[in-house]
C-alpha cells in the first residue's frame, strides 16, 4: 500500500505567451482537475518580466470562481519580495473570501541573479536583488499581521506601517504561507543553505521545493525538521511539497525528448539530460509511479505535477487514470 500523498496540478500559464495554450484551456484544466477527484490543489506560475506569463493573481481569481473544492496557489510566488505587502495582503484576503478559504501562498525569492531577465525585473520593480530574502521575511510578517489584526504598526528595514489594516479579513486565520526553498547541497554555500533552511523551519507553514533530487529531498527535509526544534516548533506534520513534472509514454525516449523541448521553450534555456531526468517522471505508468514513490518514501506529503507535453488532454487522462490511482 502506497503512503498517502496529496497531488496538485500545475497549470502552464506561461504557455499563453508561447502559443502552447489559451486562457480558456487553463480554466478548463482547473475544472477538470477538480472533477477528476485525485487532485487536492491547483497551481499557477508567477513572474512579470523575467518569464512573462498570464498574471498569477488574476488567474487564481478566475480559478477560484470556476471551482469549489480544490485549493489554489502560486508555484511559486516569485514576485513576492517586490510586491507591496499591503496590496498583496488585501488581494490575498479577497481571493481567500472568493474561494471560501482555499488559498495557499507559496512565497519565494524569485530567480537566479546570474540571469539577465531576472535582473531586469528586479531593477524595474525597484528592488535590489540582494535584498530579496529580507524583503520576503518582512512581507511574510506583515501579511500575517494584516490578516489577523485590526491595526498594524511595523518598523522594518523596507516597510514602515502606522495603523495599517485591510478589510475584509480572509476566511482562514491566517491563510497558510509555504516557503519555497531549493538549496543545492553539493554546490551551494553552506552558510546560505543553513540560513535558507532555518527560515523555512522558523517562518513557514510548509516547505515547497523543485529541481531537487530524491537524495537531496530527504536530507533537506530532515534538516528542516531538526532546525524547527531549535525554534520550539515541530515540522513533522507540516507539508513538504515537491513541484515536479510528468510525461507518461511507454516510449521513454520520446517522453524525454518532448519534455526537454517543452521545458527548454518554457524557460528559454537548454537543460542538460541530467536536469531533465532529475525534474521529470518519465516513461510508462509504472516507471512514473516508481519515480514519484521515491519522493513519497522520503517524506513528500504533496506533489504538484505539470505536464510538459503538447498533448495536455491526453497526458492529463493518462496521469489521472494510470498513475495517480496507485496512490489513492
Amino acid at each position: 500500500m502506497a503512503r498517502k500523498v496529496r497531488f496538485g496540478l500545475t497549470l502552464s500559464n506561461r504557455g499563453v505567451l508561447l502559443g502552447l495554450t489559451q486562457p480558456s484551456e487553463l480554466l478548463k484544466m482547473a475544472e477538470a482537475a477538480e472533477s477528476a477527484g485525485v487532485f487536492e490543489h491547483v497551481w499557477v506560475g508567477d513572474s512579470i518580466m523575467a518569464k512573462p506569463r498570464l498574471e498569477a493573481m488574476t488567474l487564481m481569481g478566475a480559478i477560484a470562481a470556476r471551482t469549489s473544492k480544490v485549493r489554489i496557489g502560486p508555484a511559486c510566488m516569485a514576485t513576492f519580495p517586490s510586491r507591496n505587502p499591503i496590496v498583496m495582503a488585501h488581494q490575498w484576503a479577497s481571493l481567500d473570501l472568493i474561494s471560501e478559504g482555499r488559498m495557499i501562498m507559496a512565497a519565494c525569492m524569485g530567480g537566479s541573479l546570474d540571469q539577465q531577465d531576472h535582473r531586469i525585473e528586479y531593477r524595474n520593480m525597484g528592488m535590489k536583488a540582494l535584498d530579496r530574502s529580507r524583503r520576503m521575511e518582512e512581507s511574510i510578517e506583515i501579511l500575517r499581521r494584516l490578516w489577523t489584526e485590526d491595526s498594524v504598526d511595523y518598523d522594518g528595514e523596507f516597510h514602515h506601517l502606522e495603523g495599517a489594516f485591510i478589510e475584509p479579513k480572509p476566511v482562514q486565520q491566517p491563510p497558510p504561507i509555504w516557503i519555497v526553498s531549493n538549496p543545492r547541497l553539493r554546490t551551494g554555500k553552506p552558510h546560505i543553505i543553513e540560513r535558507a533552511l532555518k527560515r523555512v523551519a522558523r517562518m513557514s507553514d510548509g516547505w515547497m521545493t523543485t529541481f531537487t533530487s530524491e537524495e537531496e529531498f530527504g536530507i533537506i527535509r530532515e534538516r528542516i525538521c531538526s532546525y524547527a526544534g531549535e525554534f520550539g516548533r515541530s515540522f513533522d506534520d507540516l507539508p513538504c511539497v515537491l513541484y515536479f513534472n510528468i510525461n507518461v509514454n511507454e516510449d521513454r525516449e520520446a517522453a524525454f525528448n518532448e519534455s526537454k523541448k517543452y521545458l527548454d521553450l518554457y524557460y528559454t534555456t537548454d537543460y542538460t539530460p541530467a536536469q531533465i531526468e532529475n525534474w521529470v517522471a518519465l516513461g510508462s505508468p509504472q516507471q512514473c509511479i516508481d519515480r514519484i514513490q521515491g519522493f513519497v518514501d522520503l517524506g513528500a506529503t504533496d506533489i504538484t505535477l505539470r505536464l510538459p507535453s503538447w498533448d495536455q488532454e491526453g497526458q492529463f487522462k493518462r496521469v489521472v487514470n494510470e498513475v495517480l490511482p496507485h496512490f489513492l
